[in-house]
């Protein structure tokens, strides 16, 4: 599997290669808090032999290394960052889940010349004011119990009775995560001095995105929301109501005909530099 030093972290990815020179740009999928890169192995067999898909594991995360810090958004988009600039592969279409739409969002706006454009899956972005009230108190039970309070948030983030299979994944996932990378990952994306997961910061921080954004949700709040975002043109907001938290998982068929259609629309200008 590869590895590559990024940051002075260690990281894990995984590259399936472009089948030829004109595939389009590569798909850099990016996973969401307290999850891996696994969980895009469904979308990955779908590409394959049509486009490049790069996968990578955030630090903390997966089979990537723990360092004791860097744990924004901004640190994990520089990670990426480093790597595509490593691999040379030039602009991508960044593909984030949750906080991986935050990662993404941050890649977009501090490294403009390495995205194409923006896919953001239930972003974890836009919180509003109650969600915001409640960030204290479940900091504080999430820094007092570990990863007993991750498990029930993940388990919490399907729709009851439907997807057993993909809620035990991510309760294991969640319950072998180290829990001071739970939390510092949870302090970056809501409570950091420069944090933009709350709505006033996240209002001013997307519009400095110059790249067309695909966002597709599962509540009907953060859609609306999203369409009110300043967005470059070509940009597009989707709701998927019936779908839990993990949407690209329960309709992974789906999400890849969405980015194939979206994404071929594009053209091919270049990425703001």
């Amino acid at each position: 599997m590869p590895r590559i030093m990024v940051n002075g972290v260690d990281l894990h990815y995984t590259d399936l290669p472009a089948p030829h020179a004109d595939s389009g740009p590569p798909l850099l999928l990016v996973h969401g808090w307290g999850g891996d890169g696994a969980e895009w192995e469904p979308h990955r067999r779908a590409w394959a032999g049509r486009r490049r898909v790069l996968v990578p594991d955030l630090r903390g995360h997966g089979a990537s290394a723990a360092p004791p810090d860097g744990y924004g958004p901004r640190d994990f988009a520089a990670d990426l960052a480093g790597l595509l600039d490593a691999l040379g592969t030039g602009p991508v279409i960044a593909v984030g889940h949750s906080m991986g739409g935050q990662v993404v969002t941050a890649l977009a706006v501090e490294h403009p010349h390495l995205v194409r454009a923006l896919v953001v899956l239930d972003p974890a972005y836009g919180a509003a004011e109650a969600e915001g009230a409640r960030l204290p108190g479940e900091q504080e039970a999430l820094r007092t119990e570990g990863t007993p309070w991750a498990v029930r948030f993940a388990g919490g983030a399907f729709r009851p009775g439907t997807y057993a299979g993909l809620r035990a994944r991510h309760e294991r996932l969640m319950a072998a995560m180290d829990p001071a990378v739970l939390l510092r990952s949870r302090d970056g994306m809501y409570l950091a001095p420069d944090a933009f997961g709350l709505r006033p910061a996240a209002r001013a921080y997307l519009a400095r995105r110059r790249q067309p954004v695909l966002g597709v949700y599962s509540h009907a709040a953060g859609a609306d929301w999203e369409r009110g975002t300043a967005a470059p043109a070509g940009s597009r907001t989707e709701l998927w109501e019936e779908c839990g938290h993990y949407l690209h998982e329960e309709h992974p068929g789906r999400l890849v005909a969405l980015v194939d259609d979206w994404t071929a629309g594009l053209g091919t200008a270049a990425p703001p530099s």
